[in-house]
């Protein structure tokens, strides 16, 4: 798949404003600061398009992004610490969870992973969320280029390890770097492939 138009739609504080339903959805979420701002922007051949910021918590509203006049790419708030309150943390996990649980054209959600840390509990506990309430998703393990392919796959093994003690089987997993254009083309090829079969669910 090729990103020919990237469009800045708006940004929603509860799934229920969100845009009819009538296009597919693909939602980007991970702990603050795991560079969501930055793959977005590389997925839309767009490096203005989501603000990319060195403070944890830049995104505090459900954004939408219309891709090719097909579907939407969805930036959720970051999940994890950032410099705001209890009660407007508290607000963006509802907004969070109330989007992933209600919005029936959601197809996928993509949970991005840092590749340079340890499983980190707060990861597994969402992911864990994620497939009791049959949420589907995938998982992208980002700032790949900061670390040598050895020292990556370490610690994605030590991940799928902690994730296996529950699982029996894991979703498709990605590798990334904004910087150095790793994984555009898997994640893109791989939202083309469930675009099809949503169409062909939908007769389009």
């Amino acid at each position: 798949m090729q990103v020919k138009k990237a469009v800045f739609i708006s940004s929603y504080d509860n799934y229920k404003n969100c845009p009819p339903k009538n296009t597919p959805e693909f939602a980007f979420i991970g702990r603050s600061n795991v560079g969501k701002s930055s793959l977005i922007n590389l997925l839309t051949n767009n490096n203005k398009l989501a603000k990319i910021s060195s403070t944890p918590g830049k995104t505090q509203t459900i954004n939408f992004f219309n891709i090719n006049d097909e579907w939407n790419m969805v930036d959720l708030p970051g999940y994890g610490w950032a410099r705001v309150s209890k009660t407007e943390k508290s607000k963006w996990d509802i907004m969070n969870m109330e989007y992933m649980l209600y919005r029936e054209q959601l197809q996928l959600v993509f949970v991005l992973i840092d590749s340079r840390l340890d499983p980190q509990p707060i990861d597994i506990e969402f992911i864990q969320w994620v497939g009791e309430q049959e949420i589907p998703f995938s998982l992208v393990f980002t700032k790949a280029d900061k670390q040598t392919r050895n020292k990556t796959g370490t610690t994605i093994a030590k991940f799928t390890n902690e994730l296996y003690k529950t699982w029996d089987e894991l979703p498709p997993i990605f590798v990334t770097s904004a910087e150095k254009g790793i994984g555009k083309e898997d994640i893109l090829e791989y939202i083309s492939e469930v675009n099809y079969s949503f169409k062909a669910n939908k007769n389009i």
